[in-house]
């Protein structure tokens, strides 16, 4: 793949990103310069349903292949993992009707904590907290939706050949923070996703506790490479870099209702 940005691990996690996208998605359709994917079990999902754009394409023809491939969804979503292509592709986009934003792209380059004690969950422990958690971020989402955006962990265990949730627990034993882990021990890559801590639960350290976890068990695992994503206009960016997380690049989404 190809980037204009020279951090030697960039390129490892745009080959993560893109092989787990394939590997969760229901099925695909490849076009010039990326692949559309799609889960009819999660169709209110733009992390499920969206074009990938993961190597070079024509930015002019990019907004017809989003009509065409999307043509059945409510919405148009379309993400560009290098930035030189995203920004090629803004104005093209920006001409029919797509809004432009940006997730950093975050690696850990601070030293290895040690493991915090979160432990590793089933997916159903997940469900009643994370369902709760939308009516803080989305408190006017329908019901579908939200079914949607939790119900979509499901398809994430098939995204790489390891994939874990973890969950930090209160003495009083409700779940109190949690997120998930993907591992490709082959690549050496891992990746930190949905990081989330609980409304009664925040400002305790929690959510300390389930990061520090994951980059144990992603180094115990022989992933150098340890990433997330965060969005540049909210403050869990900060927090993360006082983590140890250093921004190396950034995924550009493209979206439109």
């Amino acid at each position: 793949m190809t980037s204009s940005v020279t951090d030697p691990e960039l390129p490892r996690v745009h080959g993560f990103l893109s092989a787990f996208r394939r590997r969760q998605a229901a099925r695909t359709v490849d076009f010039p310069g990326g692949f559309a994917a799609f889960d009819d079990a999660y169709a209110l999902s733009r992390g499920n349903n969206h074009l990938l754009v993961d190597e070079r394409t024509d930015p002019e023809a990019l907004p017809g292949l989003a009509d065409e491939l999307q043509d059945s969804l409510p919405y148009r979503h379309v993400q560009v993992l290098d930035e030189e292509l995203a920004a090629a592709c803004r104005e093209p986009m920006e001409r029919a009707g797509y809004g432009h934003s940006t997730s950093f792209v975050m690696c850990h380059r601070g030293p290895v904590p040690a493991h915090g004690g979160a432990r590793e969950v089933d997916l159903d422990v997940l469900r009643e907290p994370a369902t709760a958690s939308w009516s803080r971020f989305a408190p006017q989402a329908p019901p579908e939706y939200v079914r949607d955006m939790v119900g979509r962990r499901a398809a994430r265990r098939h995204g790489a050949e390891v994939v874990r949730f973890l969950a930090a627990y209160p003495a009083d034993g409700e779940v109190a923070a949690w997120a998930d882990l993907y591992l490709d021990p082959a690549t050496g890559v891992a990746q930190i996703e949905d990081l989330v801590t609980a409304g009664a639960h925040l400002g305790k350290g929690h959510a300390g506790a389930v990061l520090d976890t994951a980059l144990r068990l992603a180094a115990d695992a022989g992933c150098t490479t340890r990433f997330l994503t965060a969005r540049p206009d909210d403050w869990p960016h900060r927090w993360y870099g006082r983590k140890g997380f250093e921004v190396v690049g950034s995924v550009s989404r493209f979206e439109r209702s």
